[in-house]
């Protein structure tokens, strides 16, 4: 599962067994670390925890704070200063801040609702926005509700807003790609993107498909194996994928899939015929991203091919052609590093 499946999952397991939660959320950031605003963490009771906020001192304070929030039932936020002594820690920013959102998610039922509500918009894979509802007062913070508003103006939860709250939000979701404060009211909206989790066509299941899709499917990419053997695209080959398809053959691989900007096509298939003809049918896609294992010789005969067939050398230049970034592997599984870095690259370049 991805970090977001993760978190939802956890979160309405640990409510519809009794047990309160707080979810930390890293509201502002300014200087540099491991994760970026919008990043949670599930804490539970004894100091379990699902998701990471980037480890070391700021999160080992989190996560003891969270011990505190969820014996009293009040969510609170926490301001972490780095400066001497703090800023030498390992992973930690030099000479910035944060400010966490420790909100305490109790057992009533207006948080189960929101629980699965989460749970189920991300295990569909839809984008939305997650709102909290928020009030300062005398010193203390009060969580109002949270709700999960679509981006095509719809919303499911507790948040109380008014529809001319809700229309003035939705004009604003254009300026949102992490996290956002907006006033209304006395109170504050926080806004954060949940974009749909990113999908990985693997057309192939050779030896380099087998630690691609796992070390794919490990860094939060759902993963698609497709192959014309069987005997090669199983579950028990792939078990961390979420599909294996085989198909009848390679010319009719990508026929019926939703294929979108969110879509990454990497193409290890056996040979140059099969390459060629998934290739073909990738140009017509809108995938984000196309990649092809090859070698130089390989890679000019196949663009020949397609260049005698009508396709523009523009269309062909968006192609990764070797596939993965040059860090000399040589291994089925340090070519499948190499690969899954420059998903991970061209990924964190998608606004």
């Amino acid at each position: 599962m991805n970090e977001n499946e993760v978190l939802a999952a956890n979160l309405l397991e640990q409510i519809n067994r009794g047990f309160p939660v707080v979810l930390a959320s890293i509201i502002s950031l300014q200087g540099s670390s491991p994760r970026h605003d919008g990043t949670k963490m599930l804490i539970g009771r004894d100091g379990q925890i699902w998701g990471t906020i980037g480890g070391s001192l700021m999160e080992a304070t989190a996560i003891r704070e969270a011990g505190a929030v969820l014996k009293t039932g009040q969510s609170r936020f926490l301001d972490f200063e780095l400066n001497g002594r703090n800023a030498s820690a390992p992973g930690m920013i030099c000479g910035g801040n944060a400010r966490i959102l420790l909100d305490c998610l109790g057992t009533e039922q207006e948080n189960k609702d929101f629980a699965l509500v989460w749970y189920e918009a991300v295990r569909r894979g839809d984008d939305f926005f997650l709102l909290t509802r928020i009030q300062e007062k005398d010193g203390g913070l009060k969580v109002i509700g949270h709700a999960i508003l679509y981006r095509d103006g719809r919303i499911t939860g507790n948040c109380a807003l008014e529809p001319p709250d809700i229309a003035y939000l939705r004009g604003e979701l254009h300026t949102v790609s992490a996290t956002v404060v907006f006033n209304i009211g006395n109170t504050q909206v926080i806004i954060d993107s949940l974009r749909k989790v990113k999908t990985l066509y693997c057309c192939g299941a050779g030896h380099v498909a087998v630690p691609t899709a796992r070390i794919a499917a490990l860094v939060g990419f759902r993963v698609v194996v497709m192959d014309d053997r069987p005997e090669f695209a199983n579950l028990e080959r792939f078990p961390e994928v979420s599909q294996v398809i085989v198909v009848d053959d390679f010319s009719r691989a990508l026929s019926g899939l939703k294929i979108d900007e969110d879509s990454f096509i990497v193409i290890v298939t056996r040979g140059h015929q099969y390459d060629r003809e998934v290739l073909e049918q990738a140009l017509k896609t809108s995938a984000f991203y196309i990649g092809m294992i090859s070698s130089r010789r390989k890679k000019a005969a196949i663009y020949e091919a397609l260049l005698a067939k009508g396709y523009q050398q523009s269309e062909l230049d968006k192609v990764h052609s070797p596939i993965g970034l040059d860090i000399g592997g040589e291994t089925p599984e340090e070519i499948a590093v190499s690969i899954v870095a420059e998903l991970i690259q061209e990924r964190n370049k998608k606004p």
